[in-house]
């Protein structure tokens, strides 16, 4: 007689390890180009603090003038925008969306010129 072995139904692509959700966080190059922009700030005495979040959907770098206010820019990664609008959405003081793109370097862009604009001035 045959027995059948009932097999285990397949990983879902959002399981990690024992079936935890897995987690969008910055690649090391992604956050390497992140603190940069965000050390340059703080010397330039934009920015003097900063906070991670990073969830099962996205991942968000913010930057704050003081640490009880909100956020200044938000940086945020959201992978299931890929497709779509590009993956990275840059938010100013109020929420509002600066600038979206596919690629991180035109989102921080809006924050490079500010950089500028604020060590000339």
């Amino acid at each position: 007689m045959n027995s059948v072995i009932p097999l285990s139904p397949p990983a879902t692509p959002t399981s990690g390890p024992h079936n935890r959700p897995r987690q969008v966080a910055f690649t090391r190059i992604e956050l390497d180009r992140i603190m940069s922009l965000y050390g340059r700030m703080v010397a330039a005495g934009q920015w003097r603090d900063y906070a991670l979040e990073l969830g099962s959907k996205q991942a968000s770098f913010s930057a704050f003038r003081r640490a009880a206010e909100n956020p200044e820019a938000r940086v945020v990664k959201d992978p299931a925008l890929r497709s779509r609008q590009g993956e990275w959405v840059l938010y100013g003081e109020g929420g509002v969306v600066l600038k979206r793109g596919h690629e991180l370097a035109g989102v921080l862009a809006v924050l490079e010129r500010r950089l500028l604009k604020a060590v000339e001035g």
